[in-house]
């Protein structure tokens, strides 16, 4: 059955705009090109796209050719600002955008642990304020029922634990401060009109990655998120897959071998997070003799794995004639070579179980531990995969490491927004 006359400008913007989005700015003939519509149609829907303050005239296309053919269209980026929130056991990162992705402001707000949960949500909420405030974003309160332009129209918050399918709220959830879970209530009490969005913080890193990192040509992949803790994301057919309860890729829990006890359904401990958490590395790490920072969360992990691959990748740079006189052990044998290899063992454990269940063909090393890691960490642990299971698996370094959650959250956000303001008017 043919689309109806007001069906198919719909379609037809619609493609338009994501068009620009993908591309950049496109002048008329570009866009009859890629959209393969006619040149009359192409002229309506500029002209229709141009009337909603969509999109806008922001040059020409080159020196030799002038006039309307050469006027390039783009998507007006402050039609619409987005926020992106990182939210951590030990504080928050905060960026705005426009609608386009561009990045305007951002900030890092420390919570400490002792702070009351009326406190830290304050802290975290006036983050976001004096964020979108720098950026432009917090002009005069909208009217009701009306979206005032430029301001913040949605907030895309990736938090750990587990997101409700039913509700989309964030879970109580062993371990977590009290205040993770009233931060959305209060963003959105206190930024009316902003719509406020909350997902899983390995979930979002798969995600960003997807789209802009290491697993842009997979359409099934597993992220395997090694930072402060320990998650998994499942991407299968280029879908996220969440679960009956919100749960999958709750790694953390996983029981696994070499470790003294078993997790509880409030407590990982004795599950993957045992061995692969930012505290169990640092552990590890310490045992082979490497210096270990202070404090072993995600950017300390990073730090230790990134000291080892440099000792082990020079020392494996040399072959034995050329080993300086006296460096002893080869690379491997050294204490970041062991290491390196112990660690890989640890997180080959819970990738083969992950594999063993999905057969995903590829899996991702997120977070701050896998990007630190690099192909060095990666290729370890994609040998021992080999020798633990028969279906062959791919092993990547993450390319967006700790920024992933962020990165995430702001594509969420703009794809929420995007889909709102690019709806025809009989459905925004």
């Amino acid at each position: 059955m043919p689309a109806s006359p007001s069906t198919a400008r719909a379609i037809n913007d619609r493609l338009a705009l994501r068009l620009l989005q993908q591309e950049g700015p496109l002048t008329a003939g570009q866009l009859k090109q890629l959209t393969g519509l006619s040149r009359p149609t192409v002229a309506d829907l500029v002209e229709r796209l141009t009337a909603a303050g969509l999109i806008t005239v922001v040059g020409e296309s080159g020196e030799q050719r002038r006039g309307p053919n050469a006027r390039l269209y783009g998507i007006v980026a402050d039609r619409a600002h987005l926020a992106a929130l990182d939210v951590r056991t030990g504080g928050v990162f905060v960026l705005v955008s426009d609608l386009v992705g561009r990045v305007l402001a951002e900030a890092s707000v420390p919570i400490g642990g002792d702070t009351g949960t009326g406190s830290a949500v304050e802290q975290a909420v006036a983050a976001v304020e004096r964020t979108a405030k720098e950026a432009g974003a917090m002009g005069a309160p909208p009217r009701e029922g009306v979206r005032a332009w430029g301001r913040l129209h949605t907030v895309g918050i990736g938090a750990p634990g587990l997101i409700d399918p039913a509700t989309g709220d964030l879970r109580d959830s062993g371990g977590l401060p009290e205040w993770h879970r009233s931060l959305a209530a209060a963003l959105q009490e206190r930024l009316p009109g902003a719509r406020v969005t909350v997902e899983n913080e390995t979930n979002l890193a798969a995600l960003a990655e997807q789209r802009e990192g290491a697993a842009r040509d997979r359409d099934t992949f597993v992220l395997l998120w090694l930072g402060h803790g320990v998650g998994a994301a499942v991407v299968l057919d280029g879908t996220l897959r969440r679960g009956a309860s919100g749960g999958t890729g709750e790694i953390g829990f996983l029981p696994v071998p070499g470790t003294d006890s078993l997790p509880s359904a409030r407590d990982c401990d004795g599950g993957f997070h045992s061995l692969a958490g930012a505290a169990a590395i640092g552990a590890l790490a310490a045992g082979h003799g490497l210096p270990v920072p202070a404090t072993m969360d995600g950017p300390g992990t990073a730090v230790v794995i990134r000291e080892a691959v440099a000792e082990l990748t020079g020392e494996a740079s040399h072959t034995d004639a050329e080993r300086p006189a006296g460096s002893g052990a080869s690379g491997a044998e050294r204490p970041a070579g062991r290491f390196l290899h112990a660690l890989a063992d640890r997180i080959a454990v819970g990738a083969a179980s992950v594999v063993a269940v999905l057969d995903p063909g590829c899996v991702v090393l997120g977070g701050e531990a896998g990007q630190a890691g690099g192909t060095v960490l990666a290729g370890l642990v994609e040998e021992r995969l080999r020798r633990m299971s028969p279906l062959l698996t791919e092993v990547r370094p993450s390319t967006l490491g700790g920024t992933a959650v962020l990165r995430g959250a702001l594509l969420t956000a703009r794809d929420r927004a995007q889909d709102e303001l690019f709806a025809p008017p009989d459905r925004s």
